[in-house]
């Protein structure tokens, strides 16, 4: 499991636009992580930040307007590789650019995270990777490559920072649940899940087991659809009659959650439970009933 250690991030924005590009840094750091509108690619292409060697993130969402899509890759030539991509790419609407402060990275080092980053953007799942292959690991002199995890513990953090957390878990316990990890159960009948409750939603484990049919007339058809794109995306599968998560997954709600498991309306702060059956209701918003499906 990732440490997480207090830290100083500093975000500066070239034009003052706060959706325009913005270059973030951990001040006692020299990565810079630069994010790029597709639209200002031309103005990023003017910084001198874009002469650099680099890793490059690209990031899109699928044609159900649900999945997000990213390309991972690196170049010597940032200006020609992004123009290209901007070409031939139709996918992607922003990129981040890790690049260093002190023009210190050299194609050796941007290699090997290239492979490191894509290993690792695909063990976590968060992404429909656009990559055709995962690559072989380059050789690597050992020095460069203790450079090269450093680098990529500064990329990840300052990544999620900016609203891209390609590298971070969806499950606190990182897929291996330790004692002190809280979870909760959804055992209406044909189910067996079990799931999470963290800042950014409800994650159900992988493993979890749901009903394999859906009442059409009582689950609300947004949830029917997100299901359809969780079995299209092959994240769950009906196997012997019942829908099984085959890795973790992120839902924005527990009752999001509780409805694609269930096949029905549902209401997860009710349904989901800890192992001494206290709704999460009752422990997260102490109440001793819940009143909304939200």
């Amino acid at each position: 499991m990732t440490i997480s250690t207090p830290k100083t991030i500093q975000i500066f924005l070239p034009t003052g636009d706060p959706q325009g590009i913005r270059v973030a840094e951990i001040t006692t750091r020299i990565v810079q992580a630069i994010e790029v509108p597709r639209k200002l690619l031309p103005d990023f292409i003017a910084m001198p930040e874009s002469g650099q060697v680099a890793v490059y993130f690209l990031f899109g969402q699928g044609e159900d307007g649900a999945s997000q899509k990213l390309y991972i890759g690196q170049t010597g030539d940032l200006r020609k590789r992004l123009a290209k991509h901007n070409k031939e790419k139709d996918f992607w609407q922003r990129a981040v650019v890790l690049i260093s402060r002190t023009n210190s990275l050299t194609q050796t080092h941007a290699l090997f995270l290239e492979w490191l980053c894509i290993q690792q953007a695909k063990a976590i799942g968060r992404y429909q990777a656009e990559n055709g292959n995962d690559g072989s690991k380059p050789h690597t002199p050992a020095p460069l490559e203790a450079d090269c995890h450093e680098i990529f513990d500064t990329g990840r953090t300052l990544l999620a920072t900016l609203g891209y957390p390609v590298f971070k878990s969806l499950s606190s316990s990182e897929g291996q649940p330790s004692k002190d990890t809280e979870l909760f159960y959804c055992n209406r009948a044909g189910t067996k899940a079990v799931g999470e409750y963290t800042e950014e939603g409800f994650v159900v484990l992988k493993g979890s087991v749901g009903r394999g049919t859906v009442s059409k007339a009582h689950l609300q058809r947004a949830y029917a659809k997100h299901r359809e794109a969780l079995m299209q995306e092959d994240k769950v599968a009906l196997e012997d009659g019942v829908l099984v998560f085959k890795e973790d997954v992120l839902f924005g709600t527990p009752s999001g959650a509780a409805a694609v498991i269930v096949g029905s309306a549902a209401n997860g702060w009710r349904e989901w439970k800890n192992d001494k059956g206290v709704t999460l209701d009752e422990l997260k918003r102490g109440n001793g009933s819940a009143t909304t499906d939200e």
